[in-house]
């Protein structure tokens, strides 16, 4: 059972990483939203199509946006962090529960 044990707390650990890494794309989406960037360059474009879809459907499920200002990534931004209190503690305490 320990290999299933330290195959979980390996998936907590890559989930926690790349909900980390999403946290700082939508972080660097917000920031570029209060300026006018190159809607050409590579980086920002990169950034708005990752996190786009994710913003979009929030947009659409909950008016979050209140004279002008989107609080959709701070919706996202709550919800990254919930994933990672709840699920990535949840995988890591299973794991060491296995083991």
């Amino acid at each position: 059972m320990f290999i299933l044990g330290y195959f979980l707390m390996a998936v907590a650990k890559v989930f926690d990483i790349v909900l980390l890494c999403f946290m700082w794309v939508v972080i660097a989406r917000a920031v570029l939203s209060w300026v006018n960037p190159d809607p050409y360059n590579p980086i920002v474009r990169f950034i708005h199509n990752v996190t786009e879809p994710v913003l979009y459907h929030i947009r659409i499920r909950i008016p979050v946006s209140f004279g002008g200002i989107d609080f959709s990534p701070i919706v996202v931004f709550l919800g990254i962090i919930f994933l990672r209190a709840f699920v990535v503690s949840s995988l890591h305490r299973l794991a060491v529960s296995l083991l």
